[in-house]
């Protein structure tokens, strides 16, 4: 069953008003009519609603009941994502958000390559919300993921919110560092969260390593061999699935 994502602010009752790309996509591309079923999630839960309504920009439909969320990862993982080159991010945003992803923070580091001109990244952001929104749908998402483009220093700050804080450090990988990963997330429980700092293409340097530790920050190898930027996030929340969902 086909699912939409809508904002909380949508719903009035139990009736939900979907957007018009929504509607788009239910009217042309997924041939529905009136009376059609469809799962609508809000950020506070899933439901299976009946189309009441369908035009070529408006889309309405109403609860039939609400369903378990049996489709999110049971801590709450946040990657902060050093700014990489070309659109790997949008790579990253997609696929995250299919292995679970909770947020998404971009930040740009002394290494990053690309720069985000200060007038596009509202643009940009908007583009890798829609690239989320699309894969959380695909992927049977309950939650939406958020995407936000934040400072090194912010990043900082966002410490103190979280059960435990990680940075996917290299030079760990290097000098044999093999349980703090692990360890980790043997310490979480459902209901936590966790905090994966990942930098550029050429790393983060030894004063953004060091900053990040004087807070709490604990590096971290993510196994014997030096990934890419763009597989180390996929690299952790895979294990994070692992661990918590099929380990047993």
């Amino acid at each position: 069953m086909q699912r939409y994502f809508i904002d909380p602010t949508a719903r009035v009752g139990n009736t939900f008003t979907l957007s018009k790309d929504d509607a788009h996509h239910m009217k042309n591309v997924m041939r529905m009519d009136v009376g059609d079923e469809i799962l609508v999630l809000d950020g506070t839960g899933l439901f299976r609603c009946r189309i009441d309504q369908l035009e070529k920009q408006t889309a309405v439909a109403e609860m039939i009941e609400e369903l378990p969320i049996e489709t999110e990862l049971p801590i709450q993982v946040t990657i902060a994502y050093a700014l990489p080159k070309g659109d790997k991010v949008e790579l990253v945003a997609q696929k995250a958000t299919e292995l679970g992803v909770s947020q998404l923070l971009v930040f740009e580091s002394a290494r990053s390559v690309s720069k985000w001109d200060a007038k596009k990244i509202p643009k940009k952001l908007e583009r890798l919300q829609k690239i989320i929104k699309e894969a959380a749908e695909q992927s049977y998402r309950a939650h939406l993921p958020m995407v936000d483009y934040v400072t090194y220093d912010e990043v900082l700050q966002h410490s103190g919110n979280y059960t435990a804080c990680l940075i996917a450090y290299e030079e760990a990988a290097k000098d044999g560092e093999a349980a703090a990963f692990a360890s980790t997330l043997s310490r979480l429980q459902a209901g936590d969260s966790l905090l994966v700092v990942i930098g550029p293409e050429g790393g983060l340097t030894e004063t953004e390593v060091s900053r990040l530790t004087d807070v709490g920050f604990v590096p971290a190898s993510l196994g014997r061999r030096i990934l890419r930027t763009e597989t180390a996030p996929l690299y952790v929340l895979s294990a994070v699935s692992y661990h918590f969902e099929l380990k047993g």
